[in-house]
């Protein structure tokens, strides 16, 4: 049983200091890129683990304990990360 990505932003923005659901994640194994929010979250570990919707490869890990987060994103190809409106060039 899994959630979307959406379940697991409290986690991730905790960690990150940034909303992760509009991230696009590229999935090492199958090259789909598709936002953070649609990935298949599974919590029910001592982490949370992030798979790509499309083949279910594993695209991020998150660890955390009462001092540190551990995050692993081998699994992910890149990740785009939106800026906002308020940065110019």
């Amino acid at each position: 049983m899994h959630i979307d990505g959406n379940g697991a932003a409290g986690v991730f923005a905790e960690a990150l200091g940034m909303d992760i659901t509009t991230a696009v994640v590229t999935c090492a194994g199958c090259g789909r890129g598709a936002p953070f929010a649609e990935t298949h979250v599974y919590d029910h570990g001592p982490g949370v683990v992030a798979r790509c919707s499309g083949c279910e490869s594993v695209v991020a890990r998150l660890v955390r304990t009462p001092t540190d987060a551990w995050l692993d994103l081998r699994g992910a190809r890149s990740v785009r990360i939106p800026l906002g409106q308020q940065l110019s060039h």
